[in-house]
């Protein structure tokens, strides 16, 4: 039975000294298929111990409703960590930040106008028990007092970059154990924040990824009787929306872990392995102007995004060597990539004539956000009447977070949280006419006091200064596509429409979807949603694991907001594009 104990000179497991030695790995960025690929090549890096965080939105969809299946089976992905003889270091938050869609924060919290997150507000503590029961109840066999491989749980995360409520941090302990959990409990803040994230009898432990000797020194004033632990060692970073393609030199990295490592210290390396944030998983940023964060979570880690070693795997394993065992063998190949002429999407059908047939639309005096409307992921289709023809002059409070504009189905502009819009002048045809508000939430934000992040339009929406009596809100979460009308044949249409076209795969492999031509929307490889799509870049092609592509005949749908490739074409190819090189 594996117990993992702490004192100043560092771990010790089972009585022996024990050096942790991990890498981030979020299975839920990553197809369940390629689970034990990913974890097999940990181990060959050297690392004896993965990291996970837990994903509280995805789990538990709705208040009822909570999930351990398919690519989201936990105890599965435990038990291969213990097959490859790897601990896990399991992060259940409820908050997780991870650039992550809330933060891993359910959306139907929001639901709730005056829900105040990450605090001691009685219905957000009465969720985050009946999470962590549903969550911990399976997990308990793998506890490694139970001889299991979870070695340690995190009590939330980076708090002390949010609060300091320290009685709120022990509503989590003390709820943790009663859920049975008896192993050692951590938490983890930048060195800056780590006294007002710390708890009392629980192990503090340090994010940073550069400065290495100075950081720990400090966590040692601090802690003087504790290990030494980087919970995150940030290696890489994260890409957003407009930006450039962010990385870090590998040389640069692996100095800083053999100085890290040569001060004793046990090290998680954020990431060992970023993945991808399929669909409308990917978080944002809001420190006054919204950012949202890219598809690819491709971290510029020591896997890439399609599970090959990096120059850093090779770089990092040879400084673990310098301090620990490392597994005899060469460093994995990359696997086989996928290649294949342009596919032609000969097949579409227009969004906004069929969104009765997607579904359902509630009348309102005021538009609905999507948490009123018990919805997660995807977009908001508002409509109302406008009384008169001529100018008028849209006027919206709060637009979140991207909104297309349309009268009787002609685009007239859109509004941009990210660009700080809230109006918009156009011209109405004649009266009666239907005004038609596509809203696309891109990511709720996942970090600091903005994740009270709801979305739609918010507040009072005017038009030429009144409110309209009625609205139609339709919510098109797209979880599924089965319902869509296509035909073939039909000329590109103009505005947001759904484009379908298939293609034959002689043997499955990993391949690359690239988009030039066109604008903006999201794609889905035989129904599997690979993530947006953005012509802004930096990132310009969507990752397709192997195993969401079959022998035979296979299909693709791009849903393009915008403007189609003139070809309406898309290709599969061998190599990523994750955009230039920049901050």
């Amino acid at each position: 039975m594996p117990v993992l104990q702490t004192d100043q000179a560092g771990f010790l497991l089972d009585g022996q000294p024990f050096r942790l030695l991990s890498g981030g790995l979020h299975y839920f960025r990553v197809h369940p298929a390629q689970w034990a690929d990913r974890l097999h090549k940990a181990r060959l890096m050297g690392l004896n111990t993965v990291e996970t965080y837990v994903p509280w939105n995805l789990h538990q969809p709705r208040p009822e409703q909570f999930r351990l299946d398919g690519g989201l089976d936990l105890p599965r992905f435990v038990e291969l960590a213990a097959a490859e003889g790897l601990h896990v270091l399991l992060r259940p938050g409820p908050y997780i930040c991870a650039e992550w869609e809330g933060g891993g924060l359910p959306s139907w919290l929001l639901a709730e106008p005056d829900m105040r997150l990450r605090s001691r507000d009685p219905r957000f503590l009465a969720a985050v028990d009946d999470y962590f029961r549903r969550l911990l109840t399976p997990l308990l066999p793998h506890l490694a007092s139970r001889g299991g491989p979870i070695l340690a749980v995190q009590v939330e995360n980076e708090y002390g970059a949010f609060g300091e409520d320290t009685a709120y941090l022990e509503h989590l302990a003390d709820s943790l154990r009663r859920c049975g959990i008896d192993v050692p409990l951590f938490t983890c803040d930048q060195p800056s924040d780590l006294e007002r994230g710390a708890l009392p009898g629980v192990l503090a432990t340090a994010n940073f990824g550069s400065r290495s000797a100075e950081h720990l020194a400090e966590l040692r004033r601090k802690r003087p009787d504790s290990p030494l632990l980087t919970t995150e060692f940030w290696i890489g970073w994260f890409d957003r929306w407009g930006a450039g393609h962010v990385v870090r030199d590998p040389d640069d990295a692996a100095r800083e872990l053999d100085e890290l490592l040569s001060a004793g210290a046990s090290v998680n390396f954020y990431m060992f392995h970023g993945g991808t944030n399929f669909g409308f998983t990917n978080g944002a940023n809001d420190k006054h102007t919204y950012r949202p964060t890219v598809t690819s979570y491709d971290y510029d880690a020591p896997l890439d995004e399609a599970g090959d070693p990096t120059a850093k795997y090779t770089a990092f394993r040879e400084v673990i060597a310098k301090h620990a065992p490392v597994p005899e063998g060469p460093v994995p190949v990359r696997g086989p990539k996928l290649a294949l002429p342009p596919v032609v999407l000969g097949e579409s059908a227009e969004l906004l004539t069929n969104a009765a047939a997607l579904a359902p639309a509630v009348r309102s005096p005021r538009p609905l956000t999507m948490e009123e409307l018990a919805q997660d992921f995807g977009f908001v289709l508002y409509e109302t009447v406008l009384p008169a023809a001529g100018p008028v002059l849209l006027e919206v409070e709060q637009v979140r977070d991207r909104a297309q504009v349309f009268v009787d189905g002609r685009p007239v502009g859109v509004l941009e949280r990210e660009n700080h819009e809230h109006a918009l002048a156009f011209t109405s045809p004649a009266a009666g006419s239907t005004l038609t508000v596509l809203v696309e939430n891109q990511g709720r934000v996942n970090y600091g006091p903005g994740i009270h992040d709801r979305k739609g339009l918010l507040g009072k929406v005017l038009l030429d200064g009144a409110e309209p009596a009625e609205w139609s809100c339709r919510p098109l979460p797209l979880s599924s596509l089965a319902d869509v009308p296509f035909a073939a044949g039909a000329p590109t249409p103009v505005g947001p429409a759904f484009h379908r076209g298939g293609f034959e795969v002689a043997a499955p492999a990993d391949t690359f979807l690239h988009l030039e031509g066109w604008t903006k929307g999201n794609a889905w490889v035989n129904g599997f949603p690979l993530g947006r799509y953005w012509s802004r870049g930096p990132q310009a092609s969507l990752y397709v694991p192997a195993p969401v592509l079959r022998a035979g005949t296979n299909e693709v749908v791009v849903l393009e907001l915008h403007s189609a490739h003139r070809a309406r074409t898309v290709e599969f190819r061998g190599t990523p594009d994750l955009g230039p090189i920049g901050e």
